[in-house]
């Protein structure tokens, strides 16, 4: 047992959040410099996170083969190189190439963060570890937009990226010390490295597709609402980025406030209805959205109110959600839980990204997408859950299959 990881994990576990947080308030500026579209300059978050999902089956893997603390060295390495590369890109195809390559950075840390945790601690005391962590990640949305405006205003957006690949010196330091390998000795690691059998069972599962596809819409919604605020409320109304960030800043406070309130919640309502209670929300986060839209035209802080208010409702919903539907998605495999969990990450991630890149390449306006995406996709899964020939694919198991 190893009681001193908590600050290794932490410093790590940031590096992915800070990826996507602290230039958002810089995005219609990097807009401008590169003479690109808004959907263009987007698609450097929904790059970022597509990297991240791909890599979980590909990286995923690697961590059993060759150990915890070599792709703990490797995406932190790559991380800091591929910041630098953003901050020096000239032309926009390097800083997408550089923002798929700090999604893979940043998913080598994230498995090997939750690995060690699984490697080093009992059940009872990952739940703990789990809440630090996760906390964490829920707090680098609240402050990091700020910050990355203020160095932006000050330095320009090329500082943000400067600044990741400083922080990434300062994790390899504090990892390369004190961070030691965590892979048990009785890890599997024989065999083909990847191998179509271990996940054929995972997909063929109806029950873990369905709520894997409930974690990829809360993704999905998620990512919208991040990679268009910007854009929408920068550079459509006008708003200055110290405004923005105190707007998003709010947001993710009400969302760090959902995600400790959510187990008390849950723990209440049960797995199923918390999941039902969440698409309820993200539903009527949508619906609010688009009618603000149609019954007002506003611009300035009242404009961005009326796109920033209805998301505090996805923000509770987002929260509520993904702990009990990934709790149902795993429920089925006990012996498998590594396998389907790189899988769950993968389907989530990277189908957020490839259904929020294809909402951007339309001329939608910025709140209808983000409505569009949280409305139909939480209404097509209610509307399967509330259909009584699917309930072997929703409903609760109470038991683990073996």
């Amino acid at each position: 047992m190893r009681r001193n990881l908590l600050a290794l994990l932490m410093s790590m576990v940031v590096l992915s959040p800070l990826a996507i947080d602290i230039y958002l308030p810089a995005m219609p500026t990097m807009a401008v410099d590169y003479a690109v579209s808004n959907s263009e300059i987007q698609s450097t978050l929904v790059l970022f996170l597509f990297a991240m999902g791909v890599g979980q089956i590909l990286i995923g893997p690697l961590a059993d083969r060759f150990g915890r603390r070599p792709i703990a060295l490797f995406g932190i390495v790559l991380y800091g190189a591929s910041s630098l590369l953003a901050a020096a890109s000239v032309d926009f195809y390097w800083l997408q190439i550089a923002r798929v390559l700090q999604g893979l950075a940043a998913c080598s840390t994230s498995i090997v963060v939750f690995s060690a945790v699984r490697d080093c601690y009992s059940a009872k005391e990952s739940m703990t570890m789990y809440s630090y962590l996760n906390g964490a990640i829920c707090v680098i949305p609240a402050l990091a937009p700020t910050f990355g405006g203020l160095l932006a205003l000050e330095f320009g957006w090329r500082s943000t990226f400067m600044f990741m690949a400083l922080y990434a010196v300062f994790v390899l330091l504090f990892v390369g010390y004190r961070f030691p390998e965590t892979r048990p000795l009785n890890t599997d690691s024989k065999g083909p490295i990847y191998r179509w059998a271990r996940y054929k069972p995972v997909v063929a599962n109806v029950h873990f597709m369905f709520y894997a596809l409930v974690c990829m819409a809360a993704m999905a919604s998620i990512l919208a609402y991040v990679s268009y605020s910007p854009v929408w409320l920068i550079g459509g109304l006008g708003m200055s980025e110290l405004m923005f960030s105190g707007l998003f800043g709010l947001n993710a406070f009400v969302n760090v406030t959902a995600c400790f309130a959510a187990p008390l919640l849950v723990s209440k309502l049960g797995n199923r209805n918390s999941v039902i209670l969440a698409l309820s929300l993200m539903l009527s986060a949508a619906v609010i959205e688009a009618g603000l839209q149609l019954m007002f035209t506003l611009d300035g802080l009242l404009g961005g109110l009326a796109f920033m208010l209805p998301m505090m409702l996805l923000c509770i919903g987002f929260a509520l959600l993904l702990g009990p539907a990934t709790t149902m998605a795993l429920a089925g495999f006990g012996e498998r839980a590594g396998t389907a969990t790189a899988m769950l990450g993968f389907i989530q991630m990277s189908g957020a990204a490839l259904l929020t890149g294809l909402i951007q390449l339309t001329s939608i306006p910025a709140p209808y997408a983000v409505a569009l995406i949280m409305g139909g996709l939480s209404t097509i899964l209610l509307l399967m859950m509330a259909t009584k020939g699917l309930g072997h694919w929703h409903q609760e198991r109470l038991q683990l299959e073996h």
